[in-house]
């Protein structure tokens, strides 16, 4: 019994000891294990390590890759039309020993740490890459390659802060609030010039068509006329001919069909009052059966 109450305690005591010699290392992980604040290994594969207990402290830190969001900067193009910025990266922890020695901490504090130094380089490469082109080319497909002439300045010194940097991608390229309704109010004029000249352009074309759909009209109509005319003279022609025609053949009967057409052209409903001398002809067809001669050789018997 006595000897039982002697073991626990050093039983108890050398798990506790084993247990707090072990850590485990997460793949999403890397650890450094420190020996009074100085590094004396690093862990960066998965799995079980071990430490000495009491003496020797583990500071792990993500191994994913992170993303940063960079403030909005205002930055200035070389043609001097101010643009707002706002860009992010991605990176990740390739040397925790020197990401130690940078940050000066441990965990979530040297991230934060880390993010705003890593802020500070990209705003200055930001500033310069994008001051040294015209906003029209920040603005254009050569964007891709500014981002990664952005990224390769930035490598230099995110390596010295032993972080790996992936990728600089700008989000947003905004003018100022200030400019907006400027370069609005300009856009909104060019546009209404536009939409001027277009209606100008519009208006002259729709007189040229006008004017040629006149001109068609008048040559349409005197074509029309003309042959009107022609075809109207060709039928008095043949109406001529054909009377001249039964002229010849019956001259009496042509004479009576004629005298017939003046009467009914005479004789209308509403002007049928006519003052004639008594020894006119026109009437002779009407006078007698017979007409003109027979009314001649009846004078002639008296």
């Amino acid at each position: 019994m006595r000897k039982t109450t002697f073991l626990l305690p050093i039983l108890v005591i050398a798990v506790a000891g084993v247990l707090s010699s072990i850590f485990i290392v997460d793949e999403r992980e890397k650890a450094l294990v420190l020996q009074f604040g100085r590094v004396v290994s690093v862990k960066d594969e998965p799995g079980l390590s071990f430490k000495i207990p009491l003496i020797q402290d583990v500071v792990k830190y993500d191994d994913r890759i992170l993303s940063r969001d960079v403030d909005p900067l205002e930055v200035t193009p070389l043609d001097d039309r101010r643009l707002v910025v706002d860009a992010f990266a991605r990176y990740r922890i390739s040397d925790v020993n020197r990401f130690r020695e940078a940050t000066g901490a441990g965990g979530d504090q040297a991230i934060d740490v880390a993010g705003r130094r890593l802020d500070s380089i990209l705003r200055s490469q930001t500033r310069e890459i994008l001051g040294s082109v015209s906003s029209n080319d920040i603005l254009s497909s050569d964007r891709a390659a500014l981002m990664q002439r952005i990224r390769n300045g930035a490598v230099g010194d995110a390596t010295e802060l032993g972080l790996e940097l992936i990728d600089v991608r700008l989000k947003r390229t905004d003018l100022p609030a200030e400019n907006l309704d400027a370069t609005f109010e300009r856009m909104r004029a060019e546009r209404e010039r536009e939409a001027t000249d277009e209606r100008a352009r519009g208006n002259e074309a729709a007189q040229r068509v006008r004017a040629q759909a006149d001109r068609t009209v008048v040559e349409l109509t005197s074509d029309a006329q003309r042959q009107a005319e022609i075809i109207r003279g060709e039928a008095d022609a043949r109406r001529n001919g054909i009377f001249a025609q039964a002229f010849g053949a019956d001259p009496e009967f042509f004479e009576f069909y004629r005298s017939l057409t003046a009467y009914q052209r005479a004789l209308q409903a509403n002007n049928s009052t006519m003052v004639l001398s008594p020894d006119s002809d026109f009437f002779n067809y009407l006078k007698s059966d017979t007409g003109k001669d027979a009314d001649d050789a009846g004078a002639a018997a008296e």
